[in-house]
């Protein structure tokens, strides 16, 4: 299990993160995700076997907003 941190970019709104923590709940690997439209970031637990942080990225990017990994 590894927990993630991802800038995200172009949210609007608390519906925009809504949208996107909706469609990572859909994807098998992902635990637990958490999407703050305030500190505009996402919080995620995954199972790197199942899926990875740049098919995170994508599955976000194809809801229409972009994202890049937090780096600590």
């Amino acid at each position: 299990m590894k927990k993630i941190t991802l800038d995200i970019f172009d949210m609007d709104c608390a519906s925009c993160a809504a949208v996107i923590e909706n469609e990572l709940k859909k994807q098998k690997g992902v635990n637990s995700v958490n999407v703050n439209f305030a500190t505009e970031k996402a919080y995620l637990e995954i199972e790197e076997s199942k899926i990875n942080v740049s098919q995170i990225i994508k599955l976000i990017e194809a809801t229409g907003y972009k994202a890049s990994e937090k780096k600590e």
